[in-house]
């Protein structure tokens, strides 16, 4: 299911149950009205489908179910006359794990690796295992392979740098990781909880630094 926030609408879309076959109904909440409405249907349905905001119009990319007519495809939403705009593209698969926007781009996590999207095409990116998120620009990734492992994305060198460790007595994995303004916070079995200030992180010693301020 994607669950994503514009202005002061929250929209849910698609999804499907452990019985139940994937759907394309979408479903609107204004918070102003305090009040649930039915939105533009997506144009096929859609289950562990990427779904994101950017430019004030939500994407929902791939997806699986029996009922989708196209699962090699992704729909764009405008909020501003309620409709969907239907694109298909060969390279993107149908299962997606992951996604995030960075840089005015929408990037995607399947089992093998990882893509972009941008201007209506895709491409190969740099793949990520863990949950991500992305604060002021910088990627980061919760590694979760072998313990917690925090790492961040250098976008001059294209690699992976290694910030630091959860210990297993502060986190209980499996974790996702949530955004609140410049900080983000690692949310593990029984709400144990981390927080990790971005904005105390001027360069890759700051991060250090911060990491352990955070974890104390």
């Amino acid at each position: 299911m994607g669950f994503e926030v514009l202005g002061n609408k929250v929209y849910l879309l698609g999804g499907c149950g452990w019985c139940e076959d994937a759907t394309g109904e979408v479903y609107c909440y204004d918070a102003s009205l305090n009040a649930w409405s039915e939105a533009s249907p997506l144009s096929t349905a859609r289950c562990y489908f990427a779904c994101e905001v950017l430019d004030g119009k939500i994407y929902s990319i791939g997806g699986l179910g029996s009922n989708s007519s196209d699962p090699h495809s992704w729909d764009i939403y405008d909020p501003c006359t309620n409709s969907w705009k239907f694109h298909s593209d060969p390279n993107i698969v149908p299962e997606i794990e992951d996604s995030v926007v960075m840089d005015g781009k929408i990037y995607i996590r399947c089992g093998i690796s990882a893509w972009h999207m941008a201007a209506c095409r895709c491409r190969h990116g740099c793949g990520w295992r863990g949950p991500a998120v992305v604060v002021d620009g910088t990627l980061y990734v919760l590694d979760q392979s072998s313990g917690t492992r925090l790492m961040i994305w250098q976008k001059e060198s294209r690699e992976w740098i290694p910030v630091g460790r959860l210990s297993s007595l502060l986190t209980r994995p499996p974790c996702q990781l949530v955004a609140i303004g410049k900080k983000f916070y690692v949310v593990g079995k029984g709400l144990s909880t981390v927080m990790f200030d971005v904005e105390n992180a001027g360069n890759m010693e700051g991060v250090m630094e911060s990491w352990k301020t955070a974890i104390v």
